[in-house]
C-alpha cells in the first residue's frame, strides 16, 4: 500500500514537519511519484517504527543516521549495523542499571520518610 505524507503522518503519529526533517537528515528515503509527491509504503511504516524505538531508547540522531545509511546500502552492511546495535544495547543496559539504582535510592528515601512521619 502507498500513503501520502498526510496519511503517513496520521498512521505514524508524527507530523509532516517531522517526516520532512527525517528525510532531510537522511533517516528516511522516500519514493516519489511522477509529480514529485512523496509516496510512503508499509516498509516505511516498519522502518519508522524502528527509528522511533531507537530514539526512545536514547540513540542519537547521528547514530540513527549512520545506521540508516548502512541500511539503505543493503545486506553487505549487516555486520556494521549489528555492531551499531550491539553498542547501543550496551548503552541502554548501562542506562537501565542507573535507573534501577536511582529507583532503589528513591524507594529507600520514601520508606525512611514514611517511618519518620509515623513516628511523629
Amino acid at each position: 500500500m502507498q500513503y501520502t505524507i498526510g496519511q503517513f503522518a496520521a498512521l505514524t503519529q508524527l507530523s509532516s514537519y517531522t517526516l520532512r526533517y527525517y528525510e532531510k537528515e537522511e533517516l528516511l528515503q522516500v519514493a516519489r511519484d511522477a509529480a514529485g509527491r512523496r509516496r510512503y509504503t508499509d516498509a516505511d511504516v516498519a522502518w519508522l517504527q524502528f527509528i522511533k524505538r531507537l530514539k526512545e531508547t536514547g540513540m542519537s540522531i547521528h547514530n540513527i543516521r549512520s545506521y540508516a545509511r548502512l541500511r539503505y546500502q543493503g545486506d553487505a552492511t549487516l555486520a556494521a549495523r549489528l555492531a551499531l546495535l550491539e553498542q547501543h544495547k550496551l548503552s541502554v543496559v548501562e542506562e537501565k542499571l542507573k535507573w534501577e539504582q536511582n529507583l532503589v535510592k528513591l524507594e529507600e528515601k520514601i520508606s525512611a520518610d514514611c517511618k519518620m512521619k509515623l513516628n511523629t
